[in-house]
């Protein structure tokens, strides 16, 4: 039985673009992170701290699009690197509150390099790079607001 429509070539498909810009990104941003010793998720863990500190596991996760199983230990490295507290909520001892220290905030000032190296290896304005995040975050935001029982659309 022959196909109504070829399959698309790989370098057609989004999520290949995607899946490829993030590993480059990766790959920029790696030898930095790498300086402060982190990793990627640890880092954005950070920055969502940077956000508003004093986040409980759970609202981190949230945050993160990851699940608490997956962010606790994430959050325990960052503990023992000194880069956040733990600390049970005096309210609801099951749930863990993480906190900044004053060498995860300067980690703050510094991670201004990340976009710089990101500008530099694209030569993309500030402005265009700023435009591509909201599309991506906008192009999240609608498949994952998907009714996940729907079948994808054809």
């Amino acid at each position: 039985m022959a196909r109504a429509t070829p399959p698309l070539p790989l370098d057609d498909h989004l999520c290949f673009a995607l899946y490829g810009a993030s590993m480059a990104i990766g790959r920029l941003y790696k030898p930095i992170l790498d300086e402060w010793g982190i990793t990627y998720p640890q880092y954005l863990a950070l920055a969502a701290l940077w956000e508003g500190d004093a986040l409980r596991v759970g609202d981190l996760a949230a945050r993160l699009d990851l699940e608490a199983s997956t962010v606790t230990p994430l959050v325990t490295r960052l503990s023992n690197a000194g880069f956040v507290t733990r600390e049970r909520d005096p309210a609801d001892g099951r749930q863990v509150i993480v906190r900044l220290t004053e060498e995860g905030r300067a980690l703050a000032d510094r991670s201004a390099c990340l976009g710089k190296a990101l500008i530099e290896a694209t030569g993309l304005s500030t402005e265009r790079l700023r435009q591509m995040t909201a599309d991506a975050r906008a192009l999240r935001e609608a498949v994952a607001g998907r009714d996940d029982d729907a079948p994808p659309r054809r």
